[in-house]
């Protein structure tokens, strides 16, 4: 009688054990067939208000794209990306209408993202777009890439920083230029700004940005009097000065166009700076009117 009973209780587990391995539970034992199609790959397109380790470089393949967190040190921080149009089957070339356009789309963009006119601090904005290898894979990006310099002038080297750009020139700031010393040469040339506290005694300030027009470099002389003249005009709204003949009376001028290669990609940002030739204050003229500016009769 109990080896009957075991016998019975060793058949029904035997058959619960079948049942249970023949269930699929709505499965139909093939692990891959169910699966959705995975899309082809689509082209790269890298992200906006992100930073990067790695110098600036005007073409950037996806291997080389690595970016960061802008509290981390880095050299370049994105600020806008842009799309060529997509008929485009080549990368623009440098000076084409295409650059220029983005450059200007950028020039807006980094204005907003800082909170002021770029050049009103120690920046500078450049583009990067796709290598071909990308360009043929569809991608049809551009990156508007901002950078902190050590100096507007000559010799500027790009400064690894930790911190966002964003807002940098909404309010008082490190970066933001203002009183400047010149250093001439012997016939009295402007040849140098050194950016001092305007505590201190100098004799230049910066005054504004003037947009040029989009015209050829200047090679000649005569060509860069409307600089001249354009960037009078931004002295007098900053130091509060009528526009009329007696400005050239009241103070000189320094003009800091870009280089011509920046000038080719688009940039047609002129920095001016108020210069007194003939003497040395502490304070900003800013707003001063004519009374802090009068009519120099030699």
């Amino acid at each position: 009688m109990q080896r009957a009973t075991r016998t019975l209780v060793t058949t029904l587990i035997t058959a619960a054990l079948l049942v249970g391995c023949g269930s699929t539970g709505g499965l139909d034992g093939d692990l891959v067939d169910d699966w959705a199609v995975l899309p082809p790959p689509g082209p790269f397109t890298p992200a906006a208000g992100v930073c990067h380790e790695a110098d600036f470089a005007e073409v950037v393949p996806l291997g080389a794209y690595a970016p960061v967190d802008c509290t981390a040190p880095h050299r370049v921080e994105t600020v806008h990306v842009g799309a060529f149009p997509a008929e485009r089957n080549k990368p623009p070339s440098t000076g084409s209408a295409e650059l220029r356009t983005a450059f200007a789309e950028c020039d807006n963009r980094a204005n907003g993202y800082v909170g002021d006119n770029w050049r009103a601090g120690r920046l500078r904005l450049a583009v990067a777009v796709p290598s071909e290898q990308g360009w043929t894979a569809g991608s049809r990006w551009y990156r508007c890439d901002l950078m902190e310099v050590s100096t507007v002038e000559a010799g500027a080297r790009v400064v690894s920083r930790t911190g966002s750009l964003r807002d940098v020139l909404r309010t008082a700031s490190a970066l933001r230029l203002g009183c400047q010393q010149t250093r001439t040469d012997g016939g009295g040339v402007v040849q140098t700004l050194v950016p001092v506290v305007c505590t201190e005694r100098h004799d230049a300030e910066f005054a504004g940005v003037w947009a040029a027009p989009d015209r050829p470099y200047p090679t000649r002389s005569a060509q860069w009097a409307p600089f001249y003249a354009g960037c009078r005009s931004v002295l007098a709204r900053f130091a509060g000065l009528p526009e009329d003949d007696d400005l050239v009376f009241r103070t000189d001028v320094v003009v800091r166009p870009p280089s011509a290669g920046r000038w080719r990609v688009g940039d047609r940002g002129i920095r001016c700076y108020l210069w007194l030739s003939d003497r040395r204050l502490t304070g900003t003229l800013k707003g001063a009117g004519p009374a802090a500016l009068p009519v120099r009769t030699k």
